[in-house]
């Protein structure tokens, strides 16, 4: 059986970008370059790793909640998977502004798309409104459930954010760390550690390696949540 090095190694987690890219928040964990890019050191990746898991299944066994995001094409569908599998909220489109900082707003959103929702399910838009009516309807829902289609049964501020590439989700790392929420993250070399109470420093680009730390993470809350039930 494979260890965790070795299958970071076959996933390709330790390729950062190039140096002229780097944030000097990752030097400590580059262990070297190829071809001009900057390379992980497994080792320490594995360390931040296994705290960021240690802290996911404490959340988990608390019975918190994660939100998780990942709104980048590549990650898109392996973070959405991954919160359904898991009953969590996600954001995998667009991280809407004041999602978490201005929540009675985006929960009146919510509503009006359970509403929405609601009406066309039962058939009411389709005997009592026309055609282009129905067309706005249409619309409106759609947009709706692209927006906050993950969230739509968070009741309560999270008690973590786990996110893929916290320079590409800048406004909800600002978000969670003006409500001190405590931050996992799989960040690149281009990325603020320090923005992150838990980085795992590693390849937020690739699907290879971004479906490894995502499935790491799922499993260490799947092991808190057993805990959970256990006890319960």
């Amino acid at each position: 059986m494979e260890n965790i090095i070795e299958k970071m190694q076959k996933a390709g987690v330790m390729f950062g970008y190039s140096k002229t890219r780097r944030h000097p928040s990752t030097t400590p964990y580059i262990g070297g370059s190829k071809s001009r890019t900057d390379l992980f050191d497994l080792a320490k990746i594995k360390e931040k790793l296994e705290n960021a898991k240690k802290f996911v299944t404490n959340v988990a066994s608390e019975g918190g909640y994660i939100l998780f995001v990942g709104t980048k094409p590549e990650c898109r569908q392996i973070v959405e998977s991954a919160a359904k599998s898991l009953v969590l909220p996600y954001v995998s489109i667009r991280w809407i502004g004041g999602t978490l900082t201005n929540w009675a707003e985006i929960k009146k959103r919510i509503e009006r798309f359970k509403e929405l929702t609601k009406l066309k399910e039962s058939g009411e838009i389709e005997s009592k409104y026309t055609k282009k009516e129905r067309a706005l309807f249409d619309r409106e829902i759609a947009r709706l459930e692209s927006n906050f289609g993950g969230i739509v049964d968070m009741e309560k501020k999270p008690a973590a954010l786990f996110i893929v590439d916290t320079k590409e989700e800048i406004t909800a790392v600002r978000e969670a760390k003006s409500l001190k929420i405590p931050i996992v993250s799989l960040s690149n070399s281009d990325c603020d550690l320090k923005e992150v109470d838990y980085p795992i420093p590693g390849n937020d680009a690739a699907t290879s390696s971004i479906r490894l730390i995502v499935d790491e993470i799922t499993e260490a809350f799947k092991e808190g949540h057993a805990k959970v039930k256990t006890e319960g």
